[in-house]
């Protein structure tokens, strides 16, 4: 079932594109109530989740298990490399990984096979910090 366009979907695509890295729908949320908009974090979740449905944003669960998103600029399968410190998330196209999950896949005899691979660390910046 698609979701109707309204202001306050909307409004939670304009929050997420300004948004630094991956963010969870909870500080989404803090961020949009501290601007008084009136939207509540049931209606941030549901805007959330059919935009990472539509593709419009990235969808990964943290090394805590937390939900985080991110305003999609990749079309079609990727995968990330995320910073721990300061969030920062770079789209990288994996083949090796590809071939790897498919090859996989195939050796114990499952079809239609999918994955998602999140690779998390430093970034250069936040290393040289901590050096």
């Amino acid at each position: 079932m698609a979701q109707r366009n309204t202001w306050q979907r909307e409004r939670v695509r304009d929050a997420l594109a300004d948004a630094r890295g991956f963010v969870s729908a909870q500080s989404l949320h803090a961020a949009l109530r501290d601007e008084n908009t009136g939207i509540g974090l049931a209606t941030v979740y549901r805007a959330l989740a059919g935009l990472a449905a539509a593709g419009q944003a990235d969808s990964l669960q943290s090394p805590e298990g937390e939900a985080l998103y991110r305003a999609c600029a990749m079309s079609g399968h990727h995968h990330h490399l995320i910073c721990r410190s300061c969030g920062l998330a770079v789209e990288i196209e994996a083949t090796a990984v590809e071939k790897w999950a498919q090859d996989t896949a195939a050796q114990h005899g499952f079809r239609d096979a999918e994955h998602v691979v999140d690779i998390f660390g430093l970034c250069e910046s936040c290393a040289a910090q901590k050096a």
